[in-house]
């Protein structure tokens, strides 16, 4: 049984090497400001829904392109303040206790 085990593992190896090690101590090296992000990036997307936006037209009123607003929305960006503020402008929200 261990042997049909070890070759159907070396029949279905995967010819590139899995990254999720580094992408896990990624994770765990930035989760202080990812846990941010995620926070923010569902405050926006509540947003805008309630507001009926889509992710271009988002992208219009800040000024940058539909994949930067995609990758805000899957928490995952470390965003600038101008790019806060221009999210709080955009959406006519606070994102940012004072």
């Amino acid at each position: 049984m261990k042997q049909k085990t070890l070759e159907f593992l070396e029949n279905h190896q995967a010819e590139t090497p899995s990254s999720w090690r580094q992408e896990a101590e990624w994770r765990r090296n930035n989760w202080s400001w990812l846990r941010h992000s995620q926070i923010i990036a569902a405050k926006v997307a509540l947003r805008m829904k309630h507001l009926g936006l889509t992710q271009n037209a988002l992208a219009e009123r800040m000024d940058c392109t539909q994949q930067y607003v995609s990758k805000i929305l899957k928490g995952t960006e470390n965003m600038s303040l101008e790019t806060l503020s221009k999210l709080e402008d955009a959406l006519q929200i606070q994102l940012l206790s004072d």
